[in-house]
């Protein structure tokens, strides 16, 4: 198979539009489906140390690819706190719950936040196209996370206090978080070239 990069206009709005080879693409949206299910079921199955350790191999992954490193690390550390912050909303909210008991029931886990760094190995990658859509992010935060969270549900790493009030809340958070991310990522894009 020729890797090719993917066909993208070469200007928009004035700026350069970066391309990402094909199976650079190809590869994020594998490894961060991988990730996700390890994340899910390793959790499911009263094993949550797999999350993180499929997230961390799947960062390594994408740093090492990265044209410029340090801003992909950043852009992955801030969807980490944003992550962070988010997820423990909905647990402290009530919206959420996360099969732990005692103090850990309190937070969100480390499998759950670890899925926010892999989440952001595809803003430069294979979601470039919405760095100039931020309508279309919103869209698509708003329709796709609460399928995720839900499919994570029925999958039994997560439990919602009530179904829809619970989707609606993560719904209306990512109508805000996915422009927020994409955002910075256009800012912190270490796959376009310097």
């Amino acid at each position: 198979m020729v890797d090719r990069p993917l066909p993208v206009p070469a200007r928009r709005a004035g700026r350069v539009v970066r391309i990402v080879q094909a199976s650079t693409v190809f590869a994020n949206v594998i490894l961060f489906q991988a990730a996700w299910f390890t994340g899910v079921l390793g959790a499911a199955s009263g094993r949550p140390w797999l999350g993180p350790l499929a997230a961390l191999a799947v960062v390594a992954w994408h740093l090492a690819r990265a044209k410029r490193a340090l801003p992909e690390a950043l852009l992955l550390a801030a969807a980490l706190a944003l992550g962070a912050a988010f997820e423990n909303l909905l647990v402290w909210g009530g919206w959420l719950r996360f099969g732990s008991s005692g103090v850990a029931a309190a937070i969100a886990p480390v499998w759950m936040i670890a899925l926010w760094a892999v989440f952001a190995t595809t803003l430069n990658v294979s979601l470039r196209l919405l760095h100039d859509r931020q309508f279309v992010a919103a869209v698509l935060g708003a329709v796709a996370a609460p399928l995720a969270y839900y499919a994570g549900s029925r999958l039994g790493a997560v439990e919602f206090v009530n179904v829809g009030t619970a989707l609606l809340v993560i719904g209306a958070g990512w109508v805000v978080l996915m422009p927020v991310l994409v955002s910075l990522a256009a800012r912190l894009d270490g796959y376009a070239t310097p």
